[in-house]
């Protein structure tokens, strides 16, 4: 495994704190009942994990492929769609646009946790060392 500074590692292991508590909040959130006080509970800590991670992961340089601007990679267009999916979804379901919400849930769920996440198990990635090293 590939050592990294030291800084590098204390955001790199606080993005995967946040992100991994929402692969299963946003799953219970997308699977049961819709809302009611938990769903709305456990929505603002996922929106709110999703918002700290994407923030976090920005501060990632991409090591896998090409970079754009001596920095990002393409993994980075999923942070800059939940930076943008958490608010619109969130002024959606306050203005009573319920569907649109769902959408906007749903198409980070995938883009944000199983699109990206499936990238972060790529050769060369820390998850990839992890669980195939």
């Amino acid at each position: 495994m590939a050592l990294y500074s030291s800084t590098y590692n204390i955001i790199m292991y606080s993005h995967l704190a946040t992100v991994v508590p929402c692969i299963f909040l946003g799953a219970y959130l997308l699977l049961f009942r819709k809302g009611d006080r938990i769903h709305k509970l456990l929505g603002k800590i996922y929106m709110s994990l999703m918002m700290f991670t994407a923030i976090a992961s920005l501060f990632l340089p991409a090591l896998v492929g090409p970079q754009f601007l001596g920095h990002f990679g393409w993994i980075h267009l999923f942070s800059f769609l939940t930076l943008y999916s958490i608010p619109t979804a969130l002024i959606a379901v306050k203005k009573g646009q319920i569907r649109r919400h769902k959408i906007k849930m749903i198409m980070l769920y995938v883009g944000a946790i199983m699109i990206a996440g499936g990238f972060t198990l790529s050769p060369g990635r820390y998850l990839h060392e992890v669980f195939f090293g």
